[in-house]
């Protein structure tokens, strides 16, 4: 008989759910950028808003990872070196990305210039595609170390974290953006393991809250603006 403990272990599904989320927001950004009308600044400063939520749950996504996760895996597993560099790396251009779009959304908030938002256009094109190559290598490199070398336990407090760092008032339209791009299985699990003031939350307030914002940010891409 041994000693050693079976620990359980974590299903990853849910992050590639996010990863979808994030792939869909960054391509759709640029595109919402370029549909604001010149001198309408009242709509540039509705993107800009919905860019910030957007930066915000980026960012505590990937700092969760690097806090959370990153220590645990280098601590057990045997990386290549190459690999962890280039993920290092990969988070460093996404977050520098980011910034330099945040730099640039004061002036264009004042003026709705069109040449203010052609270089944020640019700017959240290179983030995307720095994005996408990132979430890729994650899929195809580390959820599979997650399952074998972390526990529930461990996993788990990813998702605890984001809970509560992120604003309350955000929360709800994190969670609209989530089930946007799952499937009815997929909602399934994720409504499951909420807690019930949550789930109340969303079915009474959240799911209209979260569908009418989303028609008025993208009015202008559906009606062929852009």
């Amino acid at each position: 008989m041994t000693n050693q403990t079976v620990r359980e272990r974590p299903d990853t599904h849910d992050m590639y759910v996010v990863h979808r989320v994030f792939r869909r927001e960054s391509a759709l950004m640029p595109r919402l950028v370029r549909a604001v009308r010149p001198g309408d600044i009242a709509r540039a400063r509705r993107v800009a808003e919905h860019f910030r939520g957007y930066a915000l749950g980026l960012h505590h996504h990937h700092t969760g990872e690097d806090e959370l996760i990153w220590p645990l895996l280098l601590a057990r597993v045997d990386l290549e070196a190459e690999l962890v560099l280039r993920m290092e790396e990969q988070h460093s251009r996404v977050a520098n990305g980011l910034a330099t779009v945040t730099d640039l959304l004061p002036s264009w908030e004042r003026t709705a210039s069109s040449a203010d938002g052609e270089r944020i256009a640019v700017a959240l094109e290179e983030h995307a595609s720095a994005l996408a190559e990132h979430l890729a290598d994650e899929e195809d490199h580390l959820l599979a170390l997650i399952e074998e070398h972390l526990t529930v336990a461990e996993y788990g407090a990813l998702n605890e974290r984001f809970a509560a760092e992120t604003p309350k008032d955000k929360l709800l339209l994190f969670l609209g953006a989530l089930l946007e791009e799952a499937t009815p299985e997929e909602t399934a699990d994720i409504t499951r393991n909420l807690p019930l003031p949550a789930k109340l939350a969303w079915w009474l307030i959240g799911r209209r809250q979260y569908a009418r914002q989303a028609r008025e940010l993208r009015a202008p891409l559906t009606a062929g603006v852009w």
